[in-house]
């Protein structure tokens, strides 16, 4: 029986850490084991500039494959998922011009404004669906241009980041389709890039690779990766939904009782929305600031960013200076003892978004112990969670039959339950390895709608 079983690797890259899954499948079954995790952030350049410590990234996912090969297993292949919007410039050699710039650099923010002085907030939106967020992949690119910046003029070659360390590991460049959509440059009728953003942004097409999709084998493992590892040498690596969010949505189930389910990814980033056939891009969606990006088996994914985990992990760190390590149980333990909720606020206000002292922007001036703080991240992140859900009800036109929670967020029962009394439908909780499932999901070249 056991020589039925196939292995795959997952790659899942996230933006406080990342880690290397193995899984054995069989017959639709899906087991995971996590061989490798490390933690990672930005860094501040000597130009200002913050980036992603690449080939710190890449150094690490190479000893999680190590660890992996370790084991002994034959492995099908390997898949790559990572957060969206970010890309990496390379030169016409295929090497890497610099460090990917991270998408908490502020310097995106005026861009947006300049970018609609060229092309106004309703027709970007109206040509791509995608919501409006200052460090959207096409602000960056147009702010690149406008100060120019040295990778980018000198880029002949602009990967996404799944697709820079599937390159990283094949030596093939491609384009995946689920991490195009996060960067307002596609136009989801054609599937394609729209010329007329591109060519406001300085670029040229063929700058960008071919279109993948899901499913999509890119290459196998180049030799010195084999090298260096130890995998196998027929082990390929194919196109998964490169976007993790999208990765972790191909795992959840699109009905419950008969309705239609929204999805909650609950980790750094929260993200509500649910899996619909074909982009909604009308005045209310836009109003409501909703994205339409892209999914596996031709599906779109309508939903709406909010700022999740972040705000509390940042004040984990500054707890942690001080001396004060707190553990997330007792975390959860600490709101939990509040009596009285200190005044709330919505964690998507833009002061949120990368400050200096994040307890201070929380407290906001009040005189607050630290189990306040945490409860009023809580009670704000459950008060938003149920705004969203109202906006998405009016976007589909039809009530939901549940929430469907995934994600590290989804093992926070608080949380949890503080989000069912704002959303009033039933709150199920699914896994915390959604993304990976879904990433191995996709390799494996299953029916999503099976699991």
């Amino acid at each position: 029986m056991t020589n039925d079983y196939k292995y795959y690797i997952a790659i899942d890259w996230g933006a406080t850490s990342g880690r290397v899954m193995v899984a054995r499948v069989l017959d639709g079954d899906i087991r995971l084991r996590e061989v490798y995790r490390f933690t990672h952030s930005v860094v501040q350049g000597a130009d200002g500039h913050w980036y992603w410590d690449f080939n710190s990234l890449l150094s690490e996912t190479l000893t999680g494959l190590r660890e992996a090969a370790g084991l002994g297993h034959h492995y099908e292949s390997v898949g790559v998922d990572t957060w969206g919007v970010d890309v990496a410039f390379y030169g016409g050699n295929g090497q890497l011009l610099y460090a990917p710039l991270a998408y908490r650099d502020p310097f995106t923010t005026d861009a947006q404004k300049q970018f609609y002085e060229q092309m106004s907030a309703g027709e970007l939106y109206g040509k791509t669906g995608i919501q409006q967020m200052h460090f959207n992949t096409v602000f960056k690119l147009y702010a690149c241009q406008r100060e120019r910046y040295l990778p980018l003029l000198n880029a002949e070659h602009i990967l996404f980041l799944p697709d820079a360390v599937s390159y990283f590991l094949t030596g093939q460049m491609v384009c995946e389709y689920s991490v195009l959509s996060t960067s307002a440059m596609l136009n989801p009728v054609t599937k394609d890039f729209d010329e007329d953003i591109l060519s406001l942004c300085g670029l040229r097409r063929e700058q960008f690779p071919d279109i993948v999709y899901p499913g999509q084998v890119i290459g196998s493992l180049k030799p010195e990766i084999i090298a260096q590892t130890g995998l196998n040498a027929d082990c390929r690596v194919v196109a998964v939904a490169g976007h993790d969010t999208a990765s972790a949505v191909a795992a959840v189930p699109r009905l419950y009782n008969g309705k239609r389910v929204a999805y909650l990814s609950s980790g750094t980033w929260s993200l509500m929305g649910t899996v619909v056939d074909s982009p909604v891009i009308t005045e209310q969606s836009m109003q409501l600031n909703f994205t339409n990006e892209g999914g596996v088996n031709g599906t779109t994914r309508l939903l709406k960013n909010i700022t999740g985990m972040w705000i509390l992990e940042q004040c984990r760190k500054q707890w942690s200076l001080q001396g004060k390590r707190y553990s997330y149980p007792q975390l959860i333990d600490m709101a939990e003892s509040v009596c009285r909720v200190p005044e709330l606020f919505n964690p998507d206000e833009p002061r949120f978004a990368n400050p200096e002292d994040m307890l201070s922007e929380v407290a906001a001036g009040r005189s607050l112990t630290d189990a306040e703080i945490v409860s009023c991240i809580f009670h704000s992140l459950a008060q938003r969670y149920g705004e969203v859900f109202d906006m998405l009800c009016a976007l589909v036109g039809e009530a939901f039959g549940a929430l469907y929670i995934i994600g590290g967020g989804a093992q926070n029962s608080y949380l949890n339950s503080l989000t069912k009394q704002a959303v009033g439908v039933p709150v199920l909780i699914g896994s915390t390895e959604a993304t990976a499932i879904g990433n191995i999901m996709v390799q494996n070249q299953n029916n999503p709608s099976q699991f």
